[in-house]
């Protein structure tokens, strides 16, 4: 008998799909926060909070670009 859906491959396509989206909006959110902080501790005279918050947002942009590189080599390998 002929399997017309592969159950198992389309569960894994689905929670996969599922923690990257929700898993790269929630990076990107922190990077956008971090630099709404940035701005508001350098207005604040703060710099050390601000340097925090400026890495914090390097760390979370950077993060959010290597999530979209590894999904274009997914997509281009699979």
């Amino acid at each position: 008998m002929a399997v017309l859906v592969e159950t198992q491959e389309l569960w894994q396509a689905v929670v996969a799909s599922i923690v990257a989206g929700v898993g790269v909006t929630s990076i990107f959110s922190v990077a956008i926060w971090s630099a709404a902080r940035f701005v508001d501790f350098s207005r604040e005279d703060r710099p050390i909070a601000a340097g925090a918050a400026a890495a914090l947002g390097l760390l979370a942009a950077a993060a959010t670009a290597a999530a979209v590189v590894i999904g274009i080599v997914v997509m281009a390998n699979g």
